[in-house]
């Protein structure tokens, strides 16, 4: 398993991505008595991943991973090529429209959020971001003067979105306490954080500079479990989840109210108001625009506002 990790790592695997496969890996060789992997092949693996289906009911997204995760580990750890096609019995996809909660029910559900978790959850719903894209966003990541925010979304993809106006005194103001407490990290010796490494090795002093830092900072300094050193990482994104399902209970909103579902109401809101869809898939970073198109499910559809072509010939 040490070797695992010290191929992800080489690949430039993120850490949570580490800990998945491994996690896969370690299920898939138990799985199999503690029998050496190098001794099994394609049809244990579709034995495997077969068993997740059929005996634990794990969601096609989760049988992908630990396919994903089998098959990184033969070709780049084992040096094992497989002798044919994985097919196990698939877990299937259901369709499902997001949930999304109108201005009214978001208003309650920000009446309820106070602190920091309120500041990140107007984010999520004015700017439309991932939980874990807000909880990474970096001070060098938002661009005040022209109202923009700069997302390294999945795939390591580049895109921008909108900065809300409401917002921008308050996160303005948190900006500088951020600042503070990075300046007195620095007297203390410490006021590193975390960058790729490619961008370490390049540019030295990146991870002191204030610019580089976490938007959203832990309280605390934290030992960076791959180096060793201590930083000061992002928050946890728990607690955003908690804080959002505490206050759509108390908001007493009859949905599954989550973090996504307040990006969720940011596309559809975007829609009924007009905004082109191909505009608004490239906002919200999706590879496919009928990723986008699910949102039309649930949009508000007034025809009655609708304006026929043939009222443009008088």
């Amino acid at each position: 398993m040490d070797q695992v990790r010290e191929v992800l790592r080489y690949h430039h695997y993120a850490y949570r991505t580490e800990q998945a496969y491994c996690q896969w890996i370690l299920r898939y060789i138990r799985f199999h008595n503690k029998i050496h992997p190098k001794n099994l092949n394609s049809r244990e693996i579709e034995q495997f991943l077969s068993h997740l289906t059929l005996k634990k009911n794990v969601s096609a997204s989760t049988q992908h991973q630990a396919l994903n995760a089998l098959v990184f580990f033969y070709r780049n750890v084992l040096d094992i090529p497989l002798d044919k096609k994985i097919q196990p019995s698939r877990s299937k996809r259901k369709p499902k429209l997001p949930t999304v909660i109108g201005k009214k029910e978001v208003k309650h559900l920000f009446h309820h959020i106070t602190g920091i978790h309120a500041l990140m959850a107007k984010l999520l719903y004015g700017s439309g971001l991932r939980l874990m894209e807000c909880v990474r966003l970096r001070i060098k990541d938002l661009d005040f003067d022209r109202k923009r925010i700069h997302i390294l979304g999945k795939g390591d993809k580049w895109r921008s979105t909108i900065l809300p106006d409401p917002i921008i005194p308050e996160l303005e103001s948190h900006i500088e306490k951020v600042k503070s407490m990075h300046h007195r990290d620095l007297e203390e010796g410490f006021g590193e954080v975390y960058i790729p490494a490619a961008l370490g090795r390049k540019f030295r002093n990146a991870a002191m500079e204030t610019r580089w830092q976490f938007v959203f900072p832990s309280k605390k300094r934290s030992i960076d479990p791959r180096s060793g050193r201590e930083r000061r990482h992002h928050v946890m994104e728990s607690g955003l989840q908690k804080a959002v399902k505490r206050a759509a209970d108390r908001a007493d909103i009859d949905k599954r109210v989550t973090c996504h579902t307040l990006r969720h109401s940011f596309a559809t809101t975007m829609l009924e108001n007009g905004i082109n869809i191909r505009m608004l898939q490239e906002i919200m970073g999706h590879a496919d625009v009928k990723t986008t198109e699910l949102y039309t499910h649930v949009m508000d559809k007034d025809i009655s506002r609708i304006k026929s072509p043939l009222e443009d010939l008088d």
